[in-house]
């Protein structure tokens, strides 16, 4: 097969005393492949975490530590929150992004960043392989893959809790033979948290039927009755909370998070088509995405027009479902966020947005830009720009075409409001 057409042609496989970058979380897949890479393959072995969000300080020491209790030769921390945001997040705000009008994208645009980070760490290391732990059932495997066989070809990937097609079960037992010790409780489900929101996958989401319980969510609900909250908007970023500043977006995010995760809002379970076609179900935690999104789209309803609103649901939903496929170096998507990066201009304002536990309402919005001023009328009382023979007018000259159609099908149909086309004989 020809090299040029065929890039992993040219991969030779790596042996024992290789250098693997591996993708590290410190979760049970990843714990496992740091045991398995070093001490049954005998591989060097350099793990790496990229912080998108979901680990405090003292959180990413811990995980720093259980990397090298492992075994690693190396292990590096890369913070990614403001890059995430900056290169992913913003655009997913911008174009309202919701997977099946449900799902922010919460784990999708994290592990692409990810990805990308781990690239370019195999090229600093100028590593022989690098490693992921992702299983053969879902997303995650495509979207490190297609993103490590454009950023490094060439480089060896090895996956091996996909390979070895292993239960979790199998991985806990493995970890205790090796002196590891799991908490089997908590790994019972799979969390990834990320500044865009919490997945959660368990037993509960097997399967058609289920609701996580109560204790499987990360962020428990500790706060009662109701409280406003208001959020500014400068070209389509949220910029400050309750008139609390930021330097930067992702800050605000966080804080706001820190204000609505108590509530439990943005608790739901996400059902979609996986990049290998089959039905997947999740479960996810969003609160500060979820508010922003609603927020940020409800301020676009006042200071777009209708067509702007409608050409950006176009792409955005383009946007965001190849952004779930792990399309992000796609060219087309650059030439996406430019589209939405203009329809931001006059996206000012401040969003007013009601918390209870388990849900919340926009309330409002105050905006410079507000297109239902009341200096032009007041939607379904009065105007100022125009009459009402202007209006007569408008409307028999707005619906002629229709109405030639009518008249000349009326003749030509026996029964034209059933839609007939043929020609009486």
């Amino acid at each position: 097969m020809n090299a040029d057409t065929n890039k992993t042609s040219n991969i030779t496989p790596l042996g024992a005393g290789g250098k693997i970058v591996l993708g590290f979380s410190g979760g049970l897949d990843t714990t496992y492949c740091v045991k398995y890479l070093s001490e049954e393959k005998g591989y060097e072995v350099h793990s790496v975490i990229v912080n998108t969000g979901g680990f405090s300080g003292d959180e990413l020491k811990k995980i720093e530590a259980h990397a090298y209790k492992l075994g690693v030769k190396t292990h590096t921390t890369v913070n990614a929150v403001k890059g995430y945001y900056d290169r992913i997040i913003k655009y997913l705000i911008y174009g309202n992004c919701l997977k099946n009008n449900t799902y922010p994208l919460s784990v999708s645009a994290e592990r692409l960043s990810q990805a990308l980070h781990i690239a370019e760490h195999v090229k600093a290391l100028n590593a022989d392989a690098v490693a992921h732990g992702s299983t053969g059932a879902g997303n995650d495997q495509v979207r490190f893959d297609m993103i490590f066989h454009i950023m490094i070809p060439g480089v060896e990937i090895i996956t091996p809790i996909r390979d070895l097609k292993l239960s979790r079960e199998e991985e806990i037992a493995y970890l205790k033979s090796k002196g590891v010790e799991m908490n089997a409780e908590k790994a019972m489900y799979s969390i990834n948290k990320g500044l865009w929101g919490t997945s959660v996958g368990g037993k509960e989401t097997l399967s058609s039927k289920g609701m996580l319980p109560e204790e499987a969510w990360p962020t428990q609900v500790t706060k009662t009755g109701s409280e406003e909250v208001k959020l500014s908007f400068v070209k389509g970023e949220l910029k400050a909370v309750n008139d609390k500043t930021f330097d930067h977006p992702a800050d605000a995010i966080q804080y706001l998070q820190s204000i609505a995760g108590a509530y439990g809002v943005g608790r739901d379970i996400h059902v979609g088509d996986t990049i290998i076609g089959i039905k997947g179900r999740v479960g996810f935690e969003a609160a500060a995405p979820m508010i922003i999104l609603k927020s940020h789209h409800a301020l676009e309803k006042h200071v777009l027009t209708k067509w702007q609103l409608q050409w950006k649901d176009t792409l955005a939903q383009f946007y965001g479902n190849w952004m779930h496929e792990g399309q992000i170096l796609d060219p087309v998507m650059r030439d996406i966020e430019a589209f939405l990066e203009n329809s931001q201009q006059n996206v000012t304002g401040d969003v007013f947005v009601n918390l209870q536990p388990y849900r919340f309402q926009v309330i409002g919005i105050d905006s410079k830009y507000d297109l239902m001023s009341s200096k032009f009328g007041k939607y379904g009382e009065m105007n100022t720009g125009f009459t009402g023979e202007d209006v007569r007018g408008f409307s028999k000259i707005f619906g002629n075409q229709t109405r030639i159609w009518e008249a000349v099908n009326k003749t030509a149909s026996p029964n034209p409001s059933k839609g007939g086309l043929k020609e009486t004989r």
